[in-house]
């Protein structure tokens, strides 16, 4: 994906697969009111490959419905399946006050770089960006007296204090994310990481 909107907007969902014949998309979502947020006529902004047909461009909602508890968005314009297919993998972007989050635990981007990252007392980086994955979003923090970025998960269980008013972050990671381990407790650090699944949401 190519073509992120400005710190100033928030992703609220991906277009992962067309849904029947009549332009419907199945919609994974990455805000807690999808009802509020999919209403006829709202708008969003499209990041999509440069190469896509939609780069640039903006879609609008038609109609949003639960089908087998599953999200599911019509979009004006998008009349057929070849039309939905060519929207799958889109992330949708809308415009938000920059200075307001609408739900809680949740951050944009631009609040999120530049906070120091501490373990307990110990400063050990700050954020240099945030990167957005469906699974879950990755703070790149850039190490102490290094260039090194370490990838640190943005879930609960290893990030579970942020404080952007005092400019930091409380981290928890496994042995080994921020130093290098004894090459026995390697597959410890592994294991770990496999186990920790729990969700902090990202923005919106």
């Amino acid at each position: 994906m190519t073509d992120k909107p400005a710190s100033t907007q928030l992703r609220v969902g991906r277009l992962v697969k067309a849904h029947g014949l009549k332009g419907a998309l199945k919609l994974e979502l990455y805000t807690d009111d999808p009802d509020g947020r999919f209403v006829p006529g709202a708008a969003f902004t499209l990041q999509v490959p440069e190469a896509s047909p939609w780069h640039g461009k903006s879609v609008t909602v038609r109609e949003f419905r639960w089908m087998n508890s599953h999200p599911v968005l019509f979009l004006e314009g998008v009349e057929d399946r070849d039309a939905a297919e060519s929207l799958v993998k889109a992330i949708l972007w809308i415009d938000q006050d920059p200075d307001a989050v609408s739900e809680d635990d949740a951050w944009f981007d631009h609040q999120l770089v530049g906070l120091q990252v501490h373990r307990g007392e110990e400063r050990v980086g700050r954020i240099v960006r945030v990167d957005h994955f469906p699974a879950q979003d990755l703070l790149i923090v850039q190490r102490d007296g290094s260039d090194d970025e370490i990838l640190v998960p943005f879930v609960s269980a290893i990030v579970p204090e942020v404080d952007v008013v005092n400019g930091r972050v409380i981290v928890t990671p496994p042995p080994g994310l921020f130093e290098d381990l004894p090459a026995g407790d390697e597959d410890e650090s592994r294991a770990a990481d496999v186990r920790t699944d729990d969700g902090q949401k990202p923005t919106d």
